[in-house]
């Protein structure tokens, strides 16, 4: 025998033992997993995403003998609360929380505190589906590094009734001059909430003169340099908003409702598919639409973590599993169901699950849009906190 051929028969073995090592640990999750109860903390104010996630239960309770319990949440930073308080008071295992759908400043404060399980995500089976060529290692420029798996991608959707408004604004001068011409009919959710915090994030983005230092932490000299353009922006803006600017939407969902109903002109989203489903579930007219911006729009991936002291750890890796598999990411894509993009690579899945997550419906976003880099998560916490300082009070 070669050189050349031992070397390669001892890689193949190699290969082969650690393959084989990988199924043998899995199916030990597999049987660790059966009978647990995985608590899944995620956000409950989507009836669509409700809906899915209990079909997604089902699935896992029939295939695998775990039990999946929606928690249904309204900001992701009181579950990061809640898994900071039980640690900090000794509850290092038998923890609430099994698994959570987080990302951004979230996912980076877990991180930073080492409140989470990791590294695990790229273990999974259903890692090798996975398109590496979106930001699937990266969430808000801090390196995910195997402690939270991709569960599905999104980028900042505006949404416009073409029977009202036939051109939309698609750029800040545009939204500005809009807003004037519509007095009272624009709108964005308050900070904290996530909708208008990625609103005023994608402004940010457009009006600063030093876009680079938004992707490294943020420092006071770095804020005071990038953010006046947004404030004087704003200030002008505001004026001319929905109640005078003086109150704010509660969230992107009361947007929806008031562009039906013709309060409002426009509204948000972070799915480019949600326009199509909320025209199919009747919530939205047929001449709903959805644009973006020819400069691009904020777009990023959310995931799912595992807290240190998780009860169901096995529970909630199986669950995230069937997550990422083609049969569950494909749903989740279908607009009829929920319209949340894929995480996965569509060229290695079948052609008629490639055939479903490449169709659009009517009112999705089927124009190109740019897709931009999130600033790094730590800006998250210091825009809200100057936006509520200037504006929280009126």
């Amino acid at each position: 025998m070669t050189r050349s051929n031992f070397a390669a028969t001892c890689s193949a073995l190699l290969l082969g033992l650690s393959l084989s090592n990988a199924h043998a640990d899995w199916a030990q999750i597999e049987k660790e997993a059966r009978g647990q109860t995985v608590y899944f903390n995620a956000w409950g104010g989507g009836e669509a995403i409700n809906t899915y996630i209990a079909w997604a239960a089902k699935e896992v309770q029939a295939r695998y003998g775990v039990k999946v319990q929606h928690v249904k949440i309204n900001d992701a930073a009181e579950v990061v609360k809640r898994v900071q308080t039980e640690i900090n008071a000794g509850r290092q295992t038998g923890g609430s929380v099994d698994l959570m759908w987080v990302n951004g400043e979230n996912f980076r404060n877990l991180r930073q505190a080492g409140l989470l399980m990791g590294p695990w995500a790229e273990s999974l089976p259903n890692w090798g589906l996975v398109d590496l060529n979106k930001p699937v290692r990266s969430d808000f420029s801090v390196p995910t590094n195997g402690y939270e798996a991709p569960w599905g991608t999104a980028q900042l959707t505006f949404i416009a009734n073409q029977a009202v408004t036939p051109t939309p604004p698609r750029s800040p001068a545009e939204w500005l001059a809009f807003a004037k011409a519509n007095p009272g009919r624009v709108s964005y959710p308050k900070p904290p909430d996530f909708h208008g915090t990625t609103f005023i994030k994608q402004l940010l983005l457009a009006l600063t003169p030093t876009p680079a230092v938004l992707q490294k932490p943020v420092s006071a000299e770095a804020f005071a340099s990038a953010t006046p353009a947004l404030w004087a922006y704003l200030d002008q803006l505001h004026g001319h908003l929905w109640r005078g600017g003086k109150t704010f939407v509660a969230n992107a969902a009361a947007m929806h409702r008031m562009l039906a109903d013709g309060e409002l002109r426009l509204s948000l989203t972070f799915n480019p598919n949600e326009a199509a489903n909320l025209i199919a579930s009747h919530q939205l007219p047929p001449s709903a639409y959805s644009f973006g911006w020819p400069s691009g729009t904020i777009g990023n991936v959310h995931f799912l973590a595992i807290p240190a002291n998780a009860n169901a750890k096995a529970g909630a890796q199986v669950f995230a599993n069937f997550l990422l598999s083609a049969e569950a990411q494909t749903r989740k894509a279908d607009t009829s169901v929920w319209g949340d993009g894929t995480v996965l690579d569509v060229a290695k899945l079948p052609a008629g699950m490639q055939a479903v997550l490449r169709q659009k419906a009517p009112g999705a976003l089927t124009e190109a849009v740019p897709t931009l880099a999130e600033p790094h998560a730590s800006w998250v916490e210091a825009l809200e906190a100057e936006w509520l300082k200037r504006y929280g009070s009126r």
